[in-house]
């Protein structure tokens, strides 16, 4: 079983994706893991990736399908993961389709996890990181609990891009790069829709609901 899973910043596709993992033992393919860990084995690839994010630069299309075909042409993988932040547009869309084609494999399953732009600014302007252990809270919706030596007005702290004018161009970045792919996954009748409004064990309970289904048909 193959699945993709989208969500704008903020989401909580991240927290889904480590439960599909652990539970359906899916390796989660994300391609900022795969580039830092071209990067930190000092591959030469990983020279070549460091030096076009050291220039500012973006990864082309050409170096993030060639990471992505060494996991889908693994035959340890094969039939069992769960792509996280790839396809990101219609070139990779296409080209992982010609991947799994060549190896017998194919998606099953696109979730697509839909949050307001209100929530995803309240989500990410409320972040507050505690500098000394480390703990992540929200104040709209997961305010900290203050103990006697961290996690309070001295060590909570905001990250610099966690605003509200990030969160707007994160979210409309996100946006018109998606609707594309939303359009092909719909024609093929694989994407299905869930809130990310709700809570987090509610969001999993739709999701196995849907992975299920789709394993009845496998």
């Amino acid at each position: 079983m193959n699945i993709v899973i989208f969500g704008p910043p903020g989401a909580g596709k991240g927290t889904q994706s480590d439960k599909i993992v652990k539970k359906y033992n899916l390796f989660k393919l994300s391609t900022g893991d795969l580039l830092r860990k071209e990067i930190n084995e000092k591959s030469e690839l990983g020279i070549k990736i460091q030096e076009i994010v050291d220039s500012g630069k973006l990864v082309s299309n050409e170096i993030i399908n060639r990471l992505v075909e060494k996991i889908v042409s693994d035959k340890k993988y094969k039939n069992s993961i769960i792509f996280d932040g790839y396809p990101r547009n219609l070139e990779q869309v296409k080209n992982l389709d010609v991947l799994l084609k060549e190896n017998s494999q194919k998606i099953n399953l696109v979730i697509s996890l839909k949050v307001s732009l209100d929530s995803i600014i309240k989500r990410i302007t409320g972040r507050l990181v505690c500098s000394k252990c480390g703990t992540i809270y929200n104040e709209f919706f997961n305010p900290p609990v203050k103990k006697q030596d961290c996690c309070n007005e001295n060590t909570l702290k905001r990250r610099k891009d966690d605003s509200a004018d990030v969160a707007r161009n994160r979210f409309q970045t996100y946006t018109d790069t998606t609707e594309p792919i939303f359009k092909y996954y719909k024609k093929s009748g694989l994407l299905k829709e869930i809130s990310g409004e709700n809570k987090i064990d509610e969001i999993f309970d739709q999701i196995t609901a849907f992975i299920k289904w789709i394993q009845g048909w496998l």
